[in-house]
């Protein structure tokens, strides 16, 4: 008998195996990077009005790597200006490995950064308490709208902090990514969580239309290798089964016949392709910019 469905990320020492592993098999913080050098540079030219300081705000910043990043091109477009960074995240594992980068990083005198660990919930709370009339130039949410309850919510709140010609990053999985087509496949069955975590850009994008918010977008492509999940029993390709289902021990935790229904979408031309006898599935991303 199929074991109860727990969600991944209620075991966060597995979740951040899996994590972790993911990135080593995927190609997501190289699509990250090349969005942050070749298209965010002239987002960010934008931002400002010739303050002396420019506010910053990162949601869900993890260890800080593609925090800092971003940060480099906003000193390239704007070398004069001094920045205050506000840092939401509640892990504080994460928030620790993201100061010890700091200190290990030169040149960031310019920055201010000040540490919220917190939800981004608890930080819309925070924030309506402490700092109502503050405006930010430019706030990025990156890979956490999985993670919040309200995700339209989240995206409204944080819109309404940016200055008039202030700028909202909203990165996520593409709802034509192999994820995508998991997740509209599968949700029923496989999301046990009062959390958004099969959102995709299709959602937020359906969200903003509905309102006649404009945006513009940018697809990132991406890839990972997920040929292991197709060995039975195999250790890394059964923690990456859990990483694309979002539960934990998803081979003994379902029925062998929604097992076999996800192996075989994950195989399927829609979800990956097959390249010199690996299974490579389609992890495109997609960068959403908002205005105030």
């Amino acid at each position: 008998m199929a074991a109860p469905l727990r969600s991944l990320v209620e075991d966060y020492s597995r979740y951040h195996q899996a994590f972790q592993l993911f990135l080593e098999r995927s190609s997501e913080h190289q699509c990250m990077r090349d969005f942050i050098h070749a298209t965010l540079p002239d987002i960010l030219a934008s931002i400002g009005s010739g303050q002396d300081t420019l506010n910053v705000m990162g949601v869900g910043s993890g260890a800080g790597e593609i925090d800092l990043e971003m940060l480099g091109q906003l000193r390239l477009k704007h070398p004069e200006t001094k920045v205050d960074n506000e840092v939401v995240e509640p892990s504080g594992n994460m928030l620790y490995k993201y100061k010890v980068l700091v200190s290990k990083t030169p040149h960031l005198d310019h920055i201010t950064f000040r540490w919220n660990k917190m939800t981004a919930s608890e930080f819309e709370k925070d924030w309506k308490e402490r700092n109502p009339e503050k405006r930010m130039d430019f706030i990025h949410m990156i890979q956490m709208l999985y993670y919040v309850k309200d995700p339209e919510a989240t995206v409204t709140f944080f819109r309404s902090l940016l200055h008039n010609n202030g700028k909202l990053l909203i990165i996520l999985v593409s709802g034509e990514s192999g994820w995508g087509r998991l997740w509209s496949t599968f949700r029923a069955e496989l999301c046990r969580t009062d959390i958004s975590q099969w959102i995709t850009t299709r959602d937020i994008k359906s969200f903003l239309d509905a309102k006649g918010i404009p945006y513009q977008k940018h697809t990132m492509p991406s890839q990972m290798d997920i040929t292991e999940c197709f060995t039975p029993g195999d250790e890394r390709g059964e923690l990456l089964l859990d990483f694309l289902t979002e539960l934990m021990d998803f081979s003994k935790s379902v029925s062998p016949e929604l097992r076999e229904g996800v192996l075989e979408l994950l195989r399927h031309p829609d979800c990956s392709k097959e390249v010199d006898g690996r299974v490579i599935f389609n992890n495109n991303l997609e960068a959403i910019v908002l205005d105030r």
